[in-house]
């Protein structure tokens, strides 16, 4: 008498590792694990998981641009952010003196309270809407460029270190027995003028015209020297420092392009803050 065999063990009911507590019939195709609909991602050949995405992101350099600044979404945050600092720091002017005279600089003032050399970027003429008009269409029209081309640490970098470049010329070519030396500066012109600088040497790089950055830069000089009250030392601290920063950037090795970048900005601060050192040492 044969005794009957025993037919093969179930299968078990495949369940999603994420969610054990779901059925999932759905496979990764890269690792074959189930997958529950909320952990299915579409892939170029069926379904992977999340985690396998989430590797396959890490394993993926990031794309760069040809200055070697991180590829971003296209949203010019940095501009925007700087744009909406100026509005606020402008109606705060508005609302209060004691804002101006607490940031704007002014070198008889600059060595004891250094900050100063940055925060007057951020301030305008309270009695000129015109002036923060200006300068910031003259940032928005610049600004979303570079900054896609340059990325945005390098961006920023090149815009505050040209704000204080355009501080320490002020500084430099005033005099301690002149009214000069007690004249308050405010205002992103130098900054704006460090991107026009940048965005010159960034175009010649990738072959582009700049004959109206040109054209721009021809008619600022002339306003500077003719108009009262318009801060040419700036314009010409935050050119040089913007136009030197933007050839570094510009034309560093692919290979070593993040250290040029990190050793230019130091080296920009060192001799900025060397400058104005050695300065009021003079006095």
């Amino acid at each position: 008498m044969t005794q009957p065999q025993p037919g093969p063990a179930p299968t078990p009911t495949p369940v999603c590792p994420r969610h054990p507590d779901r059925i999932a019939y759905v496979r990764c195709q890269r690792c074959g694990r189930p997958t529950c609909p909320e952990c299915q991602r579409p892939a170029a050949v069926g379904i992977q998981c999340v985690d396998c995405v989430r590797e396959g992101q890490r394993a993926q350099r990031p794309a760069r641009t040809a200055f070697g600044g991180r590829v971003t979404d296209g949203r010019p945050v940095v501009t925007l952010t700087l744009i909406g600092l100026c509005v606020l720091s402008y109606v705060l002017q508005l609302t209060t003196d004691r804002w101006t005279s607490e940031l704007a600089f002014a070198p008889f003032i600059g060595e004891t309270e250094p900050w100063r050399f940055l925060t007057s970027a951020f301030l305008h003429s309270p009695g000129s809407i015109v002036h923060i008009a200006f300068n910031m269409i003259a940032l928005w029209s610049v600004g979303p460029f570079l900054e896609a081309s340059l990325g945005r640490w390098r961006y920023l970098a090149l815009y505050l270190l040209s704000a204080v470049g355009g501080s320490v010329m002020f500084l430099l070519l005033a005099s301690p027995f002149e009214q000069s030396w007690y004249t308050a500066l405010v205002g992103a012109s130098g900054a704006v003028f460090g991107l026009f600088g940048a965005v010159l040497v960034v175009l010649r790089r990738v072959g582009r015209s700049a004959g109206g950055i040109v054209a721009v830069l021809v008619i600022n000089a002339v306003l500077g020297f003719v108009l009262p009250g318009v801060a040419w030392q700036a314009h010409l601290g935050g050119l040089v420092v913007g136009a030197a920063l933007g050839a570094a950037f510009a034309y560093a090795p692919r290979d070593r392009r993040t250290a040029v970048a990190v050793g230019s900005c130091v080296a920009a601060l060192v001799l900025l803050v060397g400058a104005a050192l050695v300065t009021y040492a003079g006095v």
